[in-house]
């Protein structure tokens, strides 16, 4: 049957069949598409505020979209945000990013998970197959487009990605989840209980993956296997309410092989971290935050490089509100030391380095008029690569009336260098071809915005967001042998939008498409020969789009649809695609959930990135799940 066929049919029966009657599953925390529109959120000005109200392009990603969309990852996850773009490029690593720029090394994109930072200092970007955690035990993902660097520092250019989990005391049953599939395995166990004031849950999680096939059908051994373990404890006290949670993992590969009599073993990743966090109100009402973590990872890679890193990081933020002023004020300080052993096609020079970062933020949100406010804010940061960043911002909010909101904002954000900017030789050994650029400064984005967000009804809401970022300052080459400069700049200008419908109580539609345009050009005086089409600087696609519709069926039975495009990307050429994926569940009973995910269903596979030539196939892939709450 033909890809257009399946889901005309498919949609087809489940309507038949709903209009019979519908139910719900109370045992779930569903939100209903009003209840979505009032959740709270955090990520847009570091306080708690309605979704409808903040003024910013924000998607949440709510803990039971993730279970009803069959994702088994984090990145897999995040595809449930229409405004992220994100290509899988083998078994488990991903290239995500937003508003361009996307590339295996993406590095204008702030990650964090309950307040830590994620993105590693070797090129600020993020090695996602290192970061996994149980799926269920997430409450929301918030996903902001657009710079956050006035609050969240240098690295949040293009957006910010919050994943936010359920505190310990909403975790007190013990939790398995079990699957098994055609391409992928896995299991997690959770134990949680009540403590004193407070609660703990730990958890153990595996999870392995086949290898997967390039374009030509030739084998590439990146089959995965990874461990991972943690805890987190809430408690209250008098003192105020405390946070404290750790994890450790492991992950591995197959091996690679032999190449010319050259022996490329298994790459092997590991790492810990743990965090505290205490969070206090004081007398008139000001509220005080005080967060530390400490973050190792280590990973062993002969083809590309061995580094392991160590970061220690300490904030705290103190908010004073008032009758037209809220005011938010803070700083931090973060620690780094890296060793990075070379690799056969890469070397660091020199091998090891200690860096700090210090900075302090002020931000004062005023109401003008009673539906006016605007929000003014500037972080200056230091870094031992560029010395002082200036990253203000400001925000305009207007409530139009009580179901829509039009606001607007400009910004200033950089994205500072890294270790791979300034001190990476390629390949390992001379003579090199590519050097960093000692002189290598941050890249510098102007950012305006303007959205609109509107309710209709308790059954319609929507978003649109257009923008435009004045780039300066990207990352650039001279002629062979290449020195890493900062010779391009130009324009990136787009439009977000998302809408969200629910015709019936057990029916939610939901749907977003971006479109994007990229014009950059090199700067005056620059040698370089390769151009803006640079892979290693962006591979991005001029749209993307996605439907999802979600049914609560008789008999306890879901069904969950999700249909959708990306079009094609320039360099490597990969082709536009169309997929599908499809989730149906049955609740046996209240604590049992039986699960068939079919993603991918419209063709064999496909291509989503172009790094390696050939490309690696991303293949149709059926698993089944059971989650058993007891």
């Amino acid at each position: 049957m033909k890809g257009k066929e399946f889901v005309l049919a498919a949609m087809s029966s489940v309507m038949a069949a709903a209009q019979s009657h519908a139910q719900t599953i109370d045992t779930l925390k569903k939100l209903s598409l009003e209840e979505l529109l009032d959740i709270e959120v955090t990520s847009v000005s570091k306080r708690s505020e309605p979704l409808s109200e903040a003024p910013a392009s924000i998607v949440v990603i709510t803990g039971d979209e993730i279970r009803r969309s069959g994702a088994t990852t984090l990145p897999e996850a995040l595809r449930l945000a229409p405004t992220l773009q994100a290509a899988r490029i083998d078994s488990v690593q991903y290239a995500i990013s937003a508003r361009g720029f996307n590339n295996a090394v993406g590095n204008k994109l702030l990650v964090l998970i309950d307040g830590r930072t994620i993105y590693t200092p070797l090129f600020s970007g993020v090695f996602w197959d290192q970061q996994d955690l149980v799926l269920e035990d997430i409450d929301r993902i918030e996903v902001i487009t657009g710079p956050g660097a006035t609050l969240w520092g240098a690295n949040a250019v293009n957006g910010v990605i919050n994943v936010i989990t359920r505190p310990a005391t909403e975790t007190r049953d013990e939790l398995m989840v079990a699957r098994v599939g055609s391409s992928e395995l896995g299991a997690a166990l959770r134990l949680g209980a009540g403590v004193g004031s407070g609660a703990v849950r730990f958890y153990g999680k595996y999870a392995g993956f086949d290898r997967t096939e390039r374009a030509d059908g030739s084998k590439v051994p990146d089959q995965w296997r990874r461990a991972q373990f943690g805890f987190r404890a809430d408690w209250n006290s008098d003192a105020g309410s405390f946070t404290l949670q750790g994890d450790v993992y492991q992950g591995k590969s197959e091996h690679r092989g032999t190449l010319a009599g050259i022996e490329f073993p298994e790459v092997t990743v590991q790492g810990a971290n743990l965090l505290g966090r205490w969070q206090r109100t004081l007398q008139g009402g000001s509220e005080l935050k005080v967060q530390a973590y400490l973050d190792r990872t280590e990973r062993d890679d002969f083809l590309f490089y061995t580094p392991s890193a160590d970061i220690a990081d300490i904030e705290f933020q103190h908010s004073l509100p008032g009758a037209t002023h809220n005011i938010l004020w803070g700083g931090g300080y973060r620690y780094g030391s890296d060793d990075i052993r070379q690799g056969l096609a890469t070397r660091f020079v020199p091998p090891a380095r200690t860096l700090h970062w210090a900075n302090l933020f002020v931000q004062d949100e005023i109401d003008v008029l009673d539906n006016l406010r605007a929000t003014v804010g500037l972080k200056v940061e230091h870094n031992d690569y560029t010395g002082f960043e200036y990253l203000p911002s400001l925000r305009v909010a207007w409530k139009l009336d009580e179901e829509s909101l039009l606001w607007g904002s400009l910004s200033r954000a950089v994205r500072a260098p890294a270790r791979y900017d300034r001190d990476v030789r390629f390949p390992g050994d001379p003579p090199f071809l590519v050097v960093g650029g000692p002189n290598f400064q941050s890249e510098v984005a102007k950012v305006a915005e303007l959205g609109y967000r509107a309710r209709l009804g308790q059954t319609l809401s929507y978003s649109i967001t257009g923008f435009i970022h004045f780039w300066d300052k990207l990352r650039s080459g001279t002629a062979i042998p290449v020195e890493i400069e900062n010779k391009i700049e130009g324009e990136v200008y787009g439009v977000e939008a998302t809408f969200d419908y629910q015709p019936l109580q057990w029916w939610i539609l939901s749907a977003g498409v971006t479109y994007l345009e990229e014009d950059l050009k090199l700067k005056p005086g620059s040698t370089d020969q390769v151009g803006v089409d640079n892979p290693t600087l962006r591979n991005d696609p001029d749209y993307q789009w996605t439907l999802r519709s979600s049914f609560d069926l008789p008999y306890d039975i879901e069904l969950d649809l999700r249909l959708f495009g990306v079009g094609a990307l320039p360099q490597p050429r990969v082709p536009s695609y169309t997929e599908l994926d499809v989730r149906v569940a049955w609740h046996a009973t209240p604590r049992v959930e039986l699960s068939l995910v079919g993603r991918n269903l419209l063709d064999d596979w496909h291509v989503e990135y172009g790094e390696f030539q050939p490309p690696y196939k991303i293949e149709r892939n059926v698993y089944g799940q059971v989650r058993w709450r007891f």
